[in-house]
């Protein structure tokens, strides 16, 4: 067995320096993440980065501090990713769906984040007011930031798409869409892709659209038809999103699937999740029954892991836990919508 060599230089000079800096600017907890940032940084120059890829690191690296800094404050409320066509008018049903929803989910305490440009993302700000972000991008064919964002404050310009949609996705607890082009078929997917393969914690997939309007129920065919037929995906993995045609039934399943849910957090041997009220032992047992096929063992009350109590993570909240494989995520979604039902 090979002995861990510890990310390193090579060079001792160069890696003692780098140990005073992480030391100098980190906390204990920290300090390791710190190490190994300065250590990159020394061995992109050993590497002969050229410019282009250094170009390439350092705005991402000043986006992705940038985005992080914005968000920090907000970190404890929970946020809703809506995605939409800029194309649509604002007297279009969906405009108005958008501008609805937002307004009745702001009023439930959570927060918008959209891309800050017209049509749905404008009608999503609007609704949202002082709960609204916006992550924009910047574009050779510029399309001006929507009157509603809250410029300077709420407001981020990032140069390059994959920053924009890690924002989306690291900062939000949902997805709403409301019919776009590619680029809302883009976020789409990456949440469902995210979320099937456990790359982003469970959270509600929302697909809205006016009544009488087909354009998510053709999509559901192709996912039914193309995907879910030619064995691509799963029959479970149609679970992991809902179509609806109301702001109000919108709202719905983004409250109802953190109703009891809180959050999740994955230790080495076992899940814990996080609820807003206990449950009673009868029905965790009959859940833990029913999932069987994903989880080993009993669903049980459970105490915070280490790692929760070294970040006092949301310790006032009642937990379960159970050793689940790690794979049937789709799966987890449901149970997670039975545990809302308990």
């Amino acid at each position: 067995m090979s002995k861990y060599k510890p990310y390193a230089t090579g060079n001792p000079k160069i890696d003692k320096l780098v140990d005073e800096l992480a030391k100098d600017f980190s906390t204990p907890h920290t300090r390791s993440y710190i190490h190994d940032l300065f250590t990159t940084v020394i061995k992109l120059h050993q590497d002969k980065a050229d410019e282009h890829d250094l170009y390439l690191i350092n705005n991402t690296l000043k986006e992705l501090r940038h985005i992080f800094r914005t968000f920090a404050p907000y970190r404890e409320i929970k946020k809703v990713a809506v995605f939409g066509s800029h194309r649509t008018p604002s007297n279009d049903k969906e405009y108005l769906l958008a501008e609805e929803f937002s307004r009745l989910i702001a009023a439930k305490g959570f927060m918008i984040i959209t891309g800050g440009g017209g049509g749905v993302m404008e009608g999503a700000n609007k609704g949202a007011g002082k709960q609204g972000f916006a992550v924009k991008i910047k574009l050779p064919l510029e399309q001006k930031v929507n009157p509603y964002v809250i410029a300077g404050e709420k407001l981020i310009n990032v140069k390059y798409f994959y920053t924009r949609k890690l924002a989306f996705i690291k900062e939000s607890d949902a997805t709403v869409l409301f019919p776009g082009g590619f680029g809302t078929h883009d976020e789409g997917f990456e949440s469902l892709t995210l979320v099937q393969t456990g790359k982003a914690n469970p959270r509600p997939i929302v697909m809205v659209e006016a009544p009488g309007r087909k354009y998510w129920k053709n999509w559901l065919k192709f996912v039914e038809e193309g995907l879910v037929k030619g064995k691509f995906v799963k029959p479970v993995d149609r679970s992991l999103f809902k179509i609806v045609s109301s702001a109000k039934a919108a709202v719905q399943e983004v409250t109802d699937f953190y109703r009891v849910y809180h959050s999740i957090r994955y230790g080495h041997e076992r899940t814990v999740i996080r609820l807003n009220k206990q449950l009673p032992g009868k029905y965790l047992a009959k859940l833990s029954k029913k999932y069987a096929d994903i989880i080993s063992g009993p669903i049980q009350p459970s105490g915070p892991l280490p790692a929760e109590v070294r970040e006092k993570e949301y310790l006032h909240l009642p937990r379960i836990c159970f050793c689940f494989d790690r794979h049937g995520f789709a799966r987890l979604h449901e149970l997670i919508r039975d545990l809302n039902g308990g």
